[in-house]
């Protein structure tokens, strides 16, 4: 391949990934052509897309758009797998058609600019989303207020029954 098609391949790859900076790296080249269609196409009803390409060309691309931590996972068969809702989400795919298809095998990836071996993408896989971790932000911040809210209304409520039952016990002219 002469270097103005490589150049040709390399904008083509960065085209398709654009802004996304983290990756996750598997192995389908043991699949067969079955297991392999149904896969990429459930991960495109995820919204994630998978794009297998010689190492040296996708490195080279990913290093252009200052994507790093992927070169000692990108050896051998290796597809790229990107998108989703955050990077939790595509790793919890990820695993789960690892788990689901015994022949598709993680390599690892990379994660803001730090490499993750398969382990790690496991381990990422069974944290907390995106939508999870803005879900207890949300609810710790909004505990010292309902917490407020509760002496608030707690001495009040108190005192509004101590008078509704004194108003009781008064007899009317």
């Amino acid at each position: 391949m002469g270097r103005h098609v490589k150049d040709m391949v390399i904008s083509e790859i960065q085209n398709r990934i654009g802004d996304v900076k983290d990756f996750l790296v598997v192995d389908c080249s043991k699949l067969d052509a079955f297991s392999a269609n149904r896969w990429r196409l459930a991960l495109r009803k995820g919204g994630i897309r998978a794009l297998t390409v010689k190492n040296s060309i996708a490195l080279n691309a990913l290093k252009r758009k200052g994507v790093e931590g992927l070169d000692s996972v990108l050896a051998g068969p290796s597809t790229l797998v990107w998108g989703g809702d955050d990077v939790v989400a595509l790793a919890r795919a990820v695993a789960k058609f690892a788990k689901d298809i015994e022949k598709l095998e993680i390599k690892g990836g990379t994660v803001e600019g730090q490499a993750l071996n398969a382990a790690a993408v496991e381990t990422l896989s069974k944290s907390a989303g995106r939508l999870e971790t803005i879900g207890e932000l949300a609810g710790l911040m909004l505990a010292p207020g309902r917490q407020l809210a509760g002496c608030l209304q707690g001495p009040g409520g108190q005192l509004a029954g101590q008078l509704k039952t004194l108003s009781e016990k008064e007899p009317t002219a």
